[in-house]
């Protein structure tokens, strides 16, 4: 009676595995494995009934007995496999219904804070991020077709709704045509508003719908420190929106403009790596705000050396204002040339000697002398500037400095070194010949 238990249990195992009965009601998904169990503990528990009534079986040869021992070992590791199946069944509960879930469920992915923070800056960041590429005129040399062919590409990011776009002067100098290239890979063609080469900045123009336009937060530099983690957004090598993490390794740096080769100060530096093509891309601090726009790099081999310069958002910010207000910047000069700092100092001299100062410009007004030859040949120097509104001039970057600091219509007394004297002489500043 007990064989044929065994026996009616396997059978209905079997109509688990293959196809439900007619006459049974649809079983659940996992309803063959507790079948299986059943029958895995009626095969591998027989009960004392049917020990007793079994013969008496005769002793096994010697040379079956690993061969049997072999076989008792692997029935005894199926009937567990089973159980253990039965039971992961059991422990997951029922579907009810569907398809049985799977067994194997993936473990999530876990990140740390400060990794979140990483992510969710790049994620609410990049729509505001665009890829600008330079074209120029080219004349193929064969079929003198003229034809636009790209000379040249940067990033820059959206400032407002109205489509104005930020980057540097060098990723549009000697365009002939302008493409800025939206997050979602919409291109649209672009127009320059203005631009300012003594500072490297520049404003494009796109007619791109509101909703595709995200302004980047504008923060403050003034108050930046050593320190401080900063990303950098851009497209180096023309690769489509890359993150580098650093922090800033340096403040109040000077570099030289790569236009007009006028310094231009208090520039950040860090050493998150900015390459080829990221040039007009935004730095941000750890709360998304943009604190300075990336345009140059130390490296003798051109690529990132770990040494990179931004120009604070607090000097780009006034400089963007007055490119959409006016489209222009308008800066002071004294309206000189001056000799190379190298020369004065071979000459034994500390300050600004000035080469040239035409006679309608504002230094020529104020009758400041330029350097000349006598009837003989002789070199006559002109006035050595030393100080400019009580500030000491040493070098050319000192007197931009100075001016930087004034305004159009502004008059500054410049002390000069005439001969063996020293003369004081009022100059009123006037804007660039092309800026009037």
């Amino acid at each position: 009676m007990a064989a044929a238990g065994a026996g009616a249990g396997a059978a209905t195992t079997a109509c688990c595995f293959l196809a439900p009965s007619p006459s049974l009601p649809p079983q659940r998904p996992r309803h063959f494995l507790k079948h299986l169990a059943r029958a895995a503990a009626s095969t591998t528990r027989p009960d004392a009934a049917s020990r007793s009534l079994a013969p008496p079986a005769s002793p096994p040869p010697l040379l079956a007995a690993p061969a049997e021992a072999a076989r008792r070992t692997l029935k005894s590791a199926a009937g567990t496999l089973v159980v253990a199946l039965a039971s992961a069944a059991l422990i997951l509960g029922d579907a009810g219904g569907g398809a049985a879930s799977a067994f194997v469920v993936a473990t999530p992915r876990k990140l740390q804070a400060d990794e979140l923070a990483t992510v969710r800056l790049f994620k609410d960041n990049t729509p505001s991020v665009v890829y600008i590429t330079n074209l120029a005129v080219r004349q193929d040399a064969f079929t003198l077709d003229v034809l636009e062919v790209p000379q040249g590409s940067g990033s820059g990011f959206v400032w407002d709704k109205m489509g104005h776009v930020v980057t540097n002067f060098h990723v549009i100098r000697g365009a002939s045509d302008l493409r800025v290239t939206l997050a979602d890979q919409s291109v649209y063609e672009a127009q320059v508003v203005g631009f300012d080469q003594d500072k490297d900045v520049a404003v494009l123009s796109i007619q791109a719908p509101k909703d595709k336009l995200r302004p980047l937060p504008v923060g403050v530099s003034a108050d930046l420190l050593v320190g401080q983690k900063v990303y950098a957004i851009g497209n180096p090598f023309g690769l489509d929106h890359t993150l580098t993490t650093g922090v800033i390794s340096g403040l109040r740096r000077e570099i030289s403009s790569a236009a007009t080769g006028r310094p231009i100060q208090d520039v950040i530096q860090t050493d998150a790596a900015i390459n080829p093509g990221n040039s007009g891309g935004p730095l941000l601090d750890s709360s998304g705000n943009l604190i300075g726009v990336n345009t140059a790099i130390y490296s003798p081999s051109g690529a990132s050396s770990g040494v990179g310069f931004s120009i604070p958002v607090d000097t780009v910010g006034g400089i963007v204002d007055q490119l959409i207000k006016f489209g222009k910047v308008t800066r002071p000069i004294l309206g000189i040339k001056f000799a190379p700092d190298q020369s004065v100092e071979q000459l034994g001299l500390s300050g600004v000697l000035v080469l040239d100062a035409p006679p309608n410009g504002p230094a020529g007004k104020a009758g400041l002398q330029s350097t000349k030859r006598d009837s003989y040949g002789r070199l006559i120097l002109g006035d050595i500037i030393t100080s400019v509104n009580g500030t000491k001039v040493a070098n050319g970057s000192d007197l931009y400095r100075i001016l930087d600091q004034c305004k159009v219509g502004e008059t500054v007394t410049v002390e000069v070194l005439r001969g063996d004297q020293k003369e004081k002489i009022a100059v009123i500043l006037e804007p660039k010949p092309d800026e009037s």
